[in-house]
């Protein structure tokens, strides 16, 4: 794998999400773990946009997730995307974003669910499957309680990472 890696996510109907390049930081059991630096040019949300706070991201294997780690004063310390499991080709990772998302807030720790009305819409308005909504459901439920909980790389496996974007274990 290059030092590189492009980063695509786009929604179920195929539309442009997010896309950014992103530096190889490292691959565990949880997973290949990136860094986004401040400055970098991405696409939001199908837009021109450049990163102003840097980030990691984790891509698990064969899970309906990703997280990003990241450093203040962004206030969601975690944020994990429901998304389809990754697709490697080369160095692009193509990831299909499933509306719901499972945040910790910085400093109360709370955790929760967002985005469950644009899942509902996007349910009926791109089609999606009962096997999808019951692997998004369950993930969902699955990421509430890790992130509530001491479990890796949710807990402090992440901050290894984080110093190398942000210069600090955050």
């Amino acid at each position: 794998m290059a030092d590189v890696v492009r980063v695509r996510y786009r929604k179920y109907d195929g539309s442009a999400h997010r896309d950014y390049p992103a530096r190889l930081l490292g691959e565990d059991t949880h997973g290949t773990w990136l860094g986004v630096d401040a400055g970098t040019a991405s696409i939001y949300h199908g837009r021109p946009s450049v990163e102003q706070i840097p980030f990691v991201l984790l891509i698990p294997c064969d899970r309906w997730w990703t997280a990003m780690f990241n450093p203040p004063p962004r206030t969601s310390e975690v944020y994990c995307d429901i998304t389809s499991p990754a697709r490697w080709d080369g160095d692009t990772v193509d990831l299909v974003d499933l509306d719901l998302d499972v945040v910790r807030r910085r400093g109360s720790g709370r955790v929760e669910l967002r985005d469950e009305d644009e899942f509902a819409a996007h349910r009926v308005s791109f089609g999606y499957p009962d096997d999808l909504v019951t692997s998004a459901r369950r993930t969902s439920a699955w990421l509430l309680d890790a992130l509530r909980g001491d479990t890796q790389p949710f807990a402090t496996a992440y901050r290894q990472f984080l110093s190398q974007v942000n210069g600090r274990a955050g």
